[in-house]
Protein backbone atom coordinates (compact mmCIF):
# COMPACT_ATOMS: atom_id res chain seq x y z
CA UNK A 1 0.00 0.00 0.00
CA UNK A 2 1.32 3.44 -0.89
CA UNK A 3 2.07 6.09 1.72
CA UNK A 4 -0.94 8.05 0.39
CA UNK A 5 -3.27 5.09 0.82
CA UNK A 6 -1.91 4.23 4.28
CA UNK A 7 -2.45 7.82 5.40
CA UNK A 8 -5.97 7.88 4.00
CA UNK A 9 -6.85 4.58 5.63
CA UNK A 10 -5.58 5.89 8.94
CA UNK A 11 -7.60 9.09 8.58
CA UNK A 12 -10.69 7.07 7.75
CA UNK A 13 -10.47 5.10 10.97
CA UNK A 14 -9.53 7.99 13.26
CA UNK A 15 -12.19 9.07 15.74
CA UNK A 16 -13.49 5.92 17.40
CA UNK A 17 -14.05 3.34 14.65
CA UNK A 18 -16.90 0.91 15.08
CA UNK A 19 -19.52 3.39 16.26
CA UNK A 20 -21.84 2.42 13.42
CA UNK A 21 -21.99 5.88 11.86
CA UNK A 22 -23.19 6.36 8.29
CA UNK A 23 -22.33 9.01 5.69
CA UNK A 24 -24.66 9.68 2.76
CA UNK A 25 -22.93 11.63 -0.02
CA UNK A 26 -25.69 13.17 -2.14
CA UNK A 27 -25.11 14.85 -5.49
CA UNK A 28 -27.12 17.99 -6.34
CA UNK A 29 -30.02 18.09 -8.77
CA UNK A 30 -29.92 18.87 -12.46
CA UNK A 31 -28.67 22.21 -13.83
CA UNK A 32 -28.84 23.63 -17.34
CA UNK A 33 -25.09 23.02 -17.67
CA UNK A 34 -25.63 19.36 -16.84
CA UNK A 35 -28.13 19.15 -19.68
CA UNK A 36 -25.66 20.82 -22.06
CA UNK A 37 -22.82 18.62 -20.74
CA UNK A 38 -20.80 21.67 -19.75
CA UNK A 39 -18.07 21.31 -17.16
CA UNK A 40 -19.36 23.31 -14.20
CA UNK A 41 -16.54 23.06 -11.71
CA UNK A 42 -16.80 25.91 -9.22
CA UNK A 43 -19.10 27.97 -11.46
CA UNK A 44 -22.25 28.78 -9.46
CA UNK A 45 -25.07 27.40 -11.63
CA UNK A 46 -28.61 27.09 -10.27
CA UNK A 47 -30.94 24.09 -10.42
CA UNK A 48 -33.43 23.73 -13.24
CA UNK A 49 -37.09 23.07 -12.47
CA UNK A 50 -36.33 19.42 -13.14
CA UNK A 51 -33.46 19.61 -10.66
CA UNK A 52 -35.73 21.06 -7.99
CA UNK A 53 -38.18 18.21 -8.56
CA UNK A 54 -35.35 15.67 -8.30
CA UNK A 55 -34.23 17.21 -5.01
CA UNK A 56 -37.74 17.09 -3.58
CA UNK A 57 -38.23 13.45 -4.50
CA UNK A 58 -34.83 12.39 -3.14
CA UNK A 59 -35.33 14.43 0.02
CA UNK A 60 -38.51 12.52 0.84
CA UNK A 61 -36.57 9.26 0.66
CA UNK A 62 -33.54 10.47 2.60
CA UNK A 63 -35.69 12.06 5.29
CA UNK A 64 -37.03 8.60 6.13
CA UNK A 65 -33.48 7.61 7.15
CA UNK A 66 -33.73 10.19 9.95
CA UNK A 67 -30.41 11.96 9.41
CA UNK A 68 -28.77 13.66 12.37
CA UNK A 69 -26.95 16.41 10.44
CA UNK A 70 -26.66 17.97 6.99
CA UNK A 71 -23.58 19.68 5.56
CA UNK A 72 -23.46 21.07 2.03
CA UNK A 73 -21.35 22.89 -0.50
CA UNK A 74 -22.15 26.59 -0.55
CA UNK A 75 -22.69 26.63 -4.33
CA UNK A 76 -26.33 27.32 -5.24
CA UNK A 77 -27.08 23.95 -6.81
CA UNK A 78 -25.95 22.03 -3.72
CA UNK A 79 -27.41 24.51 -1.22
CA UNK A 80 -30.84 24.38 -2.89
CA UNK A 81 -30.75 20.58 -2.93
CA UNK A 82 -29.86 20.48 0.77
CA UNK A 83 -32.64 22.94 1.58
CA UNK A 84 -35.25 20.43 0.42
CA UNK A 85 -34.07 17.88 2.97
CA UNK A 86 -33.72 20.52 5.68
CA UNK A 87 -37.33 21.55 5.12
CA UNK A 88 -38.55 18.01 5.74
CA UNK A 89 -36.31 17.16 8.69
CA UNK A 90 -36.14 20.50 10.50
CA UNK A 91 -32.34 20.25 10.54
CA UNK A 92 -30.11 23.22 9.89
CA UNK A 93 -27.69 23.03 6.98
CA UNK A 94 -24.03 23.84 7.54
CA UNK A 95 -22.51 25.24 4.33
CA UNK A 96 -18.81 24.72 3.69
CA UNK A 97 -16.84 25.90 0.66
CA UNK A 98 -14.52 22.93 1.17
CA UNK A 99 -17.25 20.79 -0.43
CA UNK A 100 -17.31 22.76 -3.68
CA UNK A 101 -16.72 21.04 -7.00
CA UNK A 102 -13.23 20.88 -8.49
CA UNK A 103 -11.96 24.19 -9.82
CA UNK A 104 -11.06 23.40 -13.44
CA UNK A 105 -9.81 26.70 -14.83
CA UNK A 106 -10.35 27.11 -18.57
CA UNK A 107 -12.32 23.86 -18.78
CA UNK A 108 -15.22 25.45 -16.92
CA UNK A 109 -18.08 26.32 -19.23
CA UNK A 110 -16.82 24.06 -22.03
CA UNK A 111 -18.83 21.10 -23.28
CA UNK A 112 -17.42 17.59 -23.14
CA UNK A 113 -16.75 17.71 -26.87
CA UNK A 114 -15.01 21.11 -26.63
CA UNK A 115 -12.73 19.86 -23.86
CA UNK A 116 -11.66 16.86 -25.93
CA UNK A 117 -11.13 19.01 -29.03
CA UNK A 118 -9.10 21.71 -27.26
CA UNK A 119 -7.43 19.79 -24.45
CA UNK A 120 -7.50 16.20 -25.69
CA UNK A 121 -4.03 15.23 -24.45
CA UNK A 122 -4.71 16.59 -20.97
CA UNK A 123 -8.10 14.88 -20.89
CA UNK A 124 -6.58 11.53 -21.91
CA UNK A 125 -3.87 11.84 -19.24
CA UNK A 126 -6.53 12.47 -16.60
CA UNK A 127 -8.51 9.42 -17.72
CA UNK A 128 -5.32 7.33 -17.46
CA UNK A 129 -5.14 8.28 -13.80
CA UNK A 130 -2.26 10.71 -14.06
CA UNK A 131 -2.21 13.76 -11.75
CA UNK A 132 -3.57 16.50 -14.00
CA UNK A 133 -4.54 20.10 -13.28
CA UNK A 134 -7.53 20.09 -15.56
CA UNK A 135 -7.75 23.47 -17.24
CA UNK A 136 -4.99 24.71 -14.93
CA UNK A 137 -7.15 24.11 -11.87
CA UNK A 138 -7.03 21.75 -8.88
CA UNK A 139 -5.57 18.27 -8.67
CA UNK A 140 -8.03 15.62 -7.56
CA UNK A 141 -5.87 15.00 -4.49
CA UNK A 142 -6.17 18.68 -3.59
CA UNK A 143 -9.96 18.41 -3.77
CA UNK A 144 -9.82 15.42 -1.42
CA UNK A 145 -7.44 17.34 0.87
CA UNK A 146 -10.08 20.03 1.42
CA UNK A 147 -13.29 17.97 1.23
CA UNK A 148 -12.55 14.78 3.16
CA UNK A 149 -11.59 16.57 6.40
CA UNK A 150 -14.90 18.49 6.30
CA UNK A 151 -16.81 15.21 6.04
CA UNK A 152 -14.80 13.51 8.78
CA UNK A 153 -15.12 16.51 11.10
CA UNK A 154 -18.91 16.45 10.86
CA UNK A 155 -19.10 12.66 11.01
CA UNK A 156 -17.12 12.67 14.23
CA UNK A 157 -19.85 14.78 15.85
CA UNK A 158 -22.50 12.14 15.17
CA UNK A 159 -23.95 9.98 17.91
CA UNK A 160 -23.36 6.24 17.73
CA UNK A 161 -25.26 4.84 14.73
CA UNK A 162 -25.86 8.41 13.54
CA UNK A 163 -26.29 9.52 9.91
CA UNK A 164 -24.67 12.49 8.18
CA UNK A 165 -25.91 13.75 4.80
CA UNK A 166 -23.26 15.51 2.71
CA UNK A 167 -24.64 17.45 -0.27
CA UNK A 168 -21.93 18.08 -2.81
CA UNK A 169 -20.83 17.49 -6.42
CA UNK A 170 -19.97 14.45 -8.50
CA UNK A 171 -16.22 14.93 -8.71
CA UNK A 172 -15.83 16.01 -5.11
CA UNK A 173 -17.88 13.07 -3.87
CA UNK A 174 -15.80 10.61 -5.90
CA UNK A 175 -12.49 11.95 -4.57
CA UNK A 176 -13.85 12.03 -1.01
CA UNK A 177 -15.02 8.42 -1.20
CA UNK A 178 -11.65 7.39 -2.63
CA UNK A 179 -9.82 9.14 0.19
CA UNK A 180 -12.03 7.74 2.97
CA UNK A 181 -11.71 4.21 1.59
CA UNK A 182 -7.92 4.53 1.43
CA UNK A 183 -7.75 3.98 -2.34
CA UNK A 184 -4.79 5.28 -4.32
CA UNK A 185 -5.70 8.42 -6.26
CA UNK A 186 -5.06 6.82 -9.66
CA UNK A 187 -7.87 4.36 -8.86
CA UNK A 188 -10.51 6.92 -7.89
CA UNK A 189 -11.82 7.07 -11.45
CA UNK A 190 -12.85 3.41 -11.08
CA UNK A 191 -15.74 4.68 -8.97
CA UNK A 192 -18.53 5.35 -11.43
CA UNK A 193 -20.18 8.74 -11.66
CA UNK A 194 -23.25 9.85 -9.75
CA UNK A 195 -26.47 10.77 -11.53
CA UNK A 196 -28.16 14.00 -10.50
CA UNK A 197 -29.66 13.68 -7.02
CA UNK A 198 -28.35 10.17 -6.49
CA UNK A 199 -26.14 9.28 -3.56
CA UNK A 200 -23.54 6.93 -2.17
CA UNK A 201 -23.51 5.49 1.35
CA UNK A 202 -20.46 4.83 3.51
CA UNK A 203 -20.87 2.75 6.63
CA UNK A 204 -18.47 2.56 9.53
CA UNK A 205 -17.03 -0.74 10.68
CA UNK A 206 -14.19 -1.82 12.93
CA UNK A 207 -11.69 -1.39 10.06
CA UNK A 208 -12.92 2.02 8.94
CA UNK A 209 -15.32 3.14 6.23
CA UNK A 210 -16.94 0.80 3.70
CA UNK A 211 -18.83 1.64 0.51
CA UNK A 212 -22.32 0.22 1.03
CA UNK A 213 -24.25 1.87 -1.81
CA UNK A 214 -23.12 3.78 -4.91
CA UNK A 215 -25.16 5.92 -7.32
CA UNK A 216 -28.33 4.91 -5.51
CA UNK A 217 -31.72 6.49 -6.05
CA UNK A 218 -33.67 4.22 -3.75
CA UNK A 219 -33.32 3.47 -0.06
CA UNK A 220 -30.55 1.07 1.01
CA UNK A 221 -31.53 -2.56 1.46
CA UNK A 222 -29.98 -4.85 4.08
CA UNK A 223 -27.06 -6.92 2.76
CA UNK A 224 -27.65 -10.58 3.46
CA UNK A 225 -24.86 -13.11 2.98
CA UNK A 226 -22.17 -10.45 2.44
CA UNK A 227 -19.37 -12.93 1.67
CA UNK A 228 -21.18 -15.82 0.06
Amino acid sequence: MSAEARGAAGAASDGKPGRGRRIILWRHGQTSWNVDRRFQGSTDVELTETGIGQARRAARLLASLKPDAIVASDLKRAAATAAELAGLTGLDVTHDEGLRETYAGVWQGLTHEEIIARHGEQYAAWKRGEPVRRGGGELETEVADRAAPVVLRHADKLPDDGTLVVVSHGGTIRTTIGRLLGLQSRDWESLGGLSNCCWSVLGEGVRGWRLLEHNAGTLPEPVLGDDD
